[in-house]
């Protein structure tokens, strides 16, 4: 839902203009994504709450996909209206996290840290895990900046894939279904269909 809200908030706040055959390519992407993520099995089953509200459950998600998609497109408003450079801007958003990030350490471990060090139990793969997510970022801020968020709707999902194929052919923690199958066709589809604009005829050359 998030992918639609997101395309959504970018017509009303960024007065961006999509093509019907762009619309239809986002809802097939959404429905893809939807197929290839949800995995039906017995131990999922067992563990659902029977007492829960599936009304509840729904709105929930509404909000929570609003929510996300209204705060992605104002980024991008924020990111592409402002004079200051990418960075600085990144540096500046980043203050607020650091602060609730080292207010939880010190809150739930404050005791280890002062024991043992900050640091204690990093390992080459912690670094590497960190590393990657300070690469993610930069490129997520890059990408809503000179593209928008619904391409960043589409590396995301094609990402879900790639994790996917390398669960199965490196970690061997994935088994595909059908389902998944039908659901990265889906993906794929969606992404050609949302790139080519089928309305412009092509241009004959005349030898």
């Amino acid at each position: 839902m998030k992918i639609l809200t997101t395309a959504l908030f970018a017509v009303l706040m960024l007065s961006k203009r999509l093509r019907l055959t762009q619309w239809l390519s986002l809802l097939i992407l959404t429905a893809g994504v939807a197929m290839v993520q949800v995995v039906k099995t017995d131990s999922v089953a067992a563990k659902s709450v029977p007492d829960g509200s599936p009304m509840i459950g729904l709105m929930t998600v509404v909000v929570a996909s609003c929510l996300s998609g209204f705060n992605g497109v104002y980024f991008e408003k924020v990111l592409k209206g402002s004079s200051q450079s990418l960075w600085i801007r990144n540096i500046q958003l980043s203050v607020f996290s650091v602060i609730i990030a080292f207010g939880s350490v010190f809150i739930n471990d404050g005791a280890a840290v002062a024991e043992k060090g900050f640091f204690q139990g990093y390992t080459y793969a912690t670094w590497a895990v960190i590393t990657l997510g300070v690469l993610s970022g930069i490129t997520v801020a890059l990408v809503v900046k000179y593209a928008d968020n619904i391409l960043k709707g589409f590396a995301v999902s094609i990402s879900i894939l790639i994790s996917s194929f390398v669960s199965y052919y490196f970690l061997n923690d994935f088994e595909p279904s059908l389902g998944f199958v039908v659901g990265s066709s889906m993906v794929m589809l969606a992404t050609f269909m949302y790139g080519v604009d089928f309305s412009k005829k092509p241009s004959m050359k005349q030898s």
